[in-house]
């Protein structure tokens, strides 16, 4: 008997815990359904608070106007009527004075072409200076971060001529190694000028022949070069061309491996001026390279007969400017006389490209143009620091277990060659507010520094933490956890 009011006692408060359970869950079904009723009214209503300021704002801008010309219509009276006055004196100083009023027209001309001249030296001052060039194409590349400094018809598709061995040799100096052997094939060996003059058969170190390819611009030793490396021309092609894309020069297409003009498919052996002083610019990242166009002469000997040879370099920019670097000449009779040079000094590095750069008998318009971009980027270009915008420290976020977000950046010191005339400005692009769920790391907009309304720069705001979605899943657990909490602590 005792057994059996003790089990009902029990039951009856495992019933009374279950509708205290059920009271409290329905309590708070109710809580959260009376939250998303009021959180969607305030939404609604801050959006047409918001709209109500905005036509507020608005009318009291309207009313202001309206003031503003009332009185303006109020002084126009007063005006006039002193104009009057100040027309009769004026007149009568003409009577009495006709001499003074002869030789006032000529003062007031005078102030006049004066005042006329300023907006011109304001003007001056602003705009970029025109560099006068011989050269079709040409363009002035800052050689850490490929900033277009000067150009002319930099994008256009042109023939390049010998410059493209600079493509050939950084192909080489990455596929092959300095100590191959390589032999000539009877292609190579008919080359036209310039050229080595080796014969089939014969066999040189690779890095001979990219002595003879780079200083002197021999086209068999690119051919050579080009079957060693690539199996075929064809082959080594594929690589150039592969290469050039890897790069981001879309424009750009190789045939040859040596720069005589070509054609496959109805397309050209071509490049353009800024992705020709792109791929200048990667080649000078590579010191084995730099050594290689820095050489001012060398001496080899073909491998089986002992056939001796003396290279010389024929880049004459070399000795024209303090810090010159090279890089490569080029001539044909449809690409015209092409440069490619490269510049260090002041803690610039410098690109300059020229094509079709005048043609025989002016060979020396592409120093006269190379030296002319250089100058201009010496003189006008300095390293400037730029500062970043802060961004928020925060966002906001709906539908979520928490209200806001923190945010962050991964800044970093942010510096450039500017000129004078160059325009800078940091803006922050992001969203007005978030949905949750919200993972971390997730990008919410970017802060982007803009040099000439050009985008420079682009760094990334991320979310810090994640926010999950404030469901009714989520409501459930936390009545749970708190029941069991209760039940935890009533033992």
């Amino acid at each position: 008997m005792m057994d059996f009011k003790q089990r009902q006692k029990r039951q009856k408060g495992q019933e009374k815990k279950l509708l205290l359970f059920l009271s409290f869950f329905l309590f708070f079904n109710l809580i959260f359904l009376l939250y998303a009723s009021v959180s969607a009214r305030a939404n609604d209503y801050v959006a047409e608070s918001k709209m109500e300021l905005t036509n507020v704002e608005q009318t009291g801008y309207e009313l202001g106007q309206a003031e503003s010309n009332i009185e303006q219509a109020e002084i126009e009276p007063e005006q006039t009527e002193s104009n009057i006055e100040q027309a009769e004196i004026e007149l009568e100083q003409t009577e009495t004075e006709p001499e003074l009023a002869e030789s006032e027209p000529e003062q007031t001309e005078g102030e006049m072409k004066q005042t006329e001249s300023e907006p011109e030296q304001t003007e001056s001052e602003v705009e970029q200076p025109e560099v006068k060039l011989y050269a079709l194409s040409a363009v002035l590349l800052d050689a850490t971060n490929n900033r277009i400094l000067y150009e002319k018809n930099a994008d256009q598709i042109m023939p390049m001529a010998s410059t493209t061995k600079i493509m050939t040799a950084i192909i080489a100096l990455e596929n092959g190694n300095p100590d191959d052997v390589v032999t000539v094939s009877k292609k190579a060996a008919s080359m036209p000028k310039v050229h080595l003059g080796m014969r089939e058969g014969e066999q040189y170190y690779l890095k001979d022949l990219m002595k003879s390819l780079m200083l002197e611009s021999h086209n068999d030793s690119a051919v050579a070069i080009a079957e060693h490396i690539g199996q075929s021309v064809e082959g080594f092609a594929q690589m150039m061309n592969q290469k050039a894309r890897d790069l981001g020069c879309s424009q750009t297409f190789f045939i040859t491996p040596n720069g005589l003009d070509a054609e496959v498919d109805g397309k050209q052996h071509s490049t353009t001026a800024y992705e020709l002083a792109k791929i200048a610019a990667y080649a000078i990242q590579n010191p084995e390279f730099d050594e290689l166009i820095a050489t001012r002469s060398a001496s080899f000997c073909e491998l089986t007969t002992q056939r001796s040879f003396t290279v010389n370099n024929k880049d004459r920019f070399l000795d024209m400017m303090t810090g010159a670097i090279g890089i490569k000449t080029g001539f044909t009779n449809k690409a015209g006389y092409c440069f490619v040079g490269a510049v260090e000094r002041d803690g610039m590095k410098l690109v300059s490209v020229v094509l079709a750069s005048g043609w025989p008998p002016h060979k020396n318009y592409k120093w006269v143009d190379t030296k002319a971009m250089m100058n201009y980027g010496i003189e006008n270009y300095r390293y400037r620091e730029i500062e970043q915008e802060e961004i928020p420290e925060s966002l906001a976020v709906l539908d979520g277990i928490e209200d806001e977000t923190e945010l962050y950046m991964e800044k970093e010191d942010v510096s450039c060659l500017l000129a004078d005339w160059d325009k800078v400005k940091a803006e922050c692009e992001m969203k007005d507010c978030l949905t949750a769920p919200v993972q971390k790391n997730e990008i919410v907009g970017y802060e982007k520094i803009y040099i000439n309304d050009e985008v420079y720069k682009v760094f990334p705001i991320k979310v810090k933490n994640s926010v999950g979605k404030y469901t009714y899943r989520y409501c459930l657990d936390k009545v749970l956890k708190c029941y069991i909490l209760q039940e935890f602590l009533s033992q």
